[in-house]
């Protein structure tokens, strides 16, 4: 009886704690004009990522299984220029913030969470995708799928 009693308590805790999320140390910029201007410069397609930091339990698994990643890191730093925009519920954001990530959001109708548009270097979408099983060799092969 001891031992389901601990079990159910550890499941309550994982349930609403979530999935604690890796760092990945990436250099996301949060700007997307900035990002597209990086983008040009450097030959890039740009990979936004609309995620709920915080929340988001399908975004903390991409964050911890894709993006805290060497393999991923190696190649976004060859190929992509990365934008954050978040949408958290306890970190603070200014309102111009907030206000930037939701006119984004509206304008490539995010519905959900995490959403990964890829843009072209002139801005063009690429794709679109999410969470994807299989760590980041594979995420990054789905990627090459998007990214001309």
């Amino acid at each position: 009886m001891y031992l389901f009693r601990a079990l159910l308590v550890l499941s309550v805790i994982i349930l609403f704690t979530g999935c604690k999320s890796a760092p990945d140390n990436l250099p996301w910029e949060t700007n997307l004009e900035k990002a597209m201007q990086i983008a040009e410069k450097e030959n890039k397609a740009v990979l936004v990522n609309f995620t709920g930091s915080d929340w988001c339990t399908w975004c903390k698994k991409l964050n911890s299984e894709v993006f805290s990643k060497k393999e991923f890191a190696e190649y976004a730093a060859k190929h992509l220029v990365l934008v954050k925009i978040d949408f958290p519920k306890s970190i603070e954001q200014t309102q111009e913030v907030k206000f930037y990530n939701h006119q984004l959001a509206q304008q490539f109708n995010i519905e959900g969470y995490p959403t990964i548009v890829l843009l072209g270097k002139q801005g063009n979408t690429l794709g679109v995708t999410g969470y994807q099983p299989g760590g980041p060799t594979a995420y990054i092969e789905h990627l090459k799928t998007m990214i001309p």
